[in-house]
């Protein structure tokens, strides 16, 4: 039996190593894509516009701006939620708390409702979005991270390089895509927004959003918010970027992070 105990573990050790190299290899390969090298998918940088405040205790896994106000998701165990946000000056002028066995995660308004993902537990929530009642649960096989839609389909990442397409009645998968780059995929895709016929994600764990057209999954290019948040706003616990959100009506893009105390208008800018 310690025989068996001690061999899964060296198993198990092996393993991890071998994930976090290939998660170093993924994250130096989208580095270099994303600075252009060898590779002729447009690289983007960017111009902020204006600052807004953004709650810093906010563990933000989605983001969705309407009328005035930003829908956001938030996640960690015992804290989850989802929120309306005055966009100008942060208020919180309505919060569901998830349950506390619920890690929440990506966001999207659907009609009148709100449809909120759940991490590891493969659960997604149906709110009414103006009495902010629980209307119904849906399932999943995947895991759940960031949440879009494009008119027709919720659009849905689980860390992978693939993005699901569900009915938005039934929540059946309608189809899948690949994201890729001159065939290379692009996997920890995580928080999404569809804007003008693209998808954008953020890559987890970088600075870096790709935008994915949505019928073939081929990058059509990069986003580098590098030094976004300033470093003196860059207190103990502050995470990584994530969040976007995108106002149709005045074609204004919007980026902030995990437990970020600000967000950001911003204006993107071609490199190449």
């Amino acid at each position: 039996m310690k025989h068996k105990v001690k061999s899964s573990k060296v198993k198990t050790s092996f393993f991890c190593l071998l994930l976090l190299g290939g998660i170093f290899l993924f994250l130096f390969a989208v580095d270099q894509k994303a600075n252009g090298l060898g590779n002729k998918t447009p690289v983007y940088s960017y111009q902020v516009v204006r600052v807004f405040p953004h709650d810093p205790k906010a563990f933000t896994q989605g983001l969705v701006y309407d009328q005035g106000f930003l829908y956001e998701g938030t996640g960690l165990i015992g804290k989850s939620s989802w929120r309306k946000v005055e966009l100008e000056t942060g208020k919180v002028v309505g919060l569901v708390k998830l349950p506390d066995r619920l890690f929440g995660e990506g966001v999207t308004l659907w009609e009148d409702k709100i449809i909120q993902l759940t991490w590891q537990s493969k659960i997604g929530l149906v709110y009414d979005r103006q009495t902010l009642r629980l209307l119904k649960k849906f399932y999943y096989p995947t895991e759940g991270w960031g949440l879009t839609q494009d008119g027709q389909h919720l659009i849905m990442s689980d860390g992978t390089a693939f993005l699901y397409f569900l009915d938005p009645q039934t929540f059946k998968e309608v189809r899948r895509i690949q994201a890729r780059d001159e065939g290379i995929p692009i996997g920890f895709l995580n928080e999404l927004e569809y804007i003008k016929g693209e998808i954008y994600a953020n890559v987890y764990g970088t600075d870096r959003i790709v935008r994915i057209a949505p019928e073939s999954g081929q990058v059509t290019g990069w986003i580098d918010l590098s030094g976004i948040l300033p470093e003196k706003d860059r207190r103990p616990g502050v995470d990584v970027l994530n969040g976007i959100a995108y106002d149709v009506q005045k074609d204004r893009l919007f980026v902030t992070g995990k437990l970020w105390p600000k967000l950001f208008e911003i204006r993107l800018i071609l490199l190449n």
